[in-house]
């Protein structure tokens, strides 16, 4: 038979053991979202870089276009 104090300590370390294990599962969770935010933020930025420079290049081929027609 088991007692009173047995039974509350068997019912406060299930609870607790539980406890860690969702905080454990949540944890992870909000991990795995803070990077996967991280890596797109990161991808929009380089995203932008590159259309900078497209931008730039498209720029610098239509002047260089203006000059070759100017001295024909």
């Amino acid at each position: 038979m088991v007692g009173r104090a047995e039974r509350n300590k068997d019912f406060v370390q299930e609870m607790v053991q539980n406890t860690a294990s969702r905080i454990g599962n949540i944890t992870t969770i909000i991990t795995t979202a803070v990077v996967d935010v991280a890596r797109e933020v990161g991808e929009l930025i380089t995203d932008g870089f590159e259309m900078r420079d497209a931008a730039k290049k498209a720029e610098q081929a239509q002047q260089s276009q203006v000059e070759d027609s100017g001295t024909q």
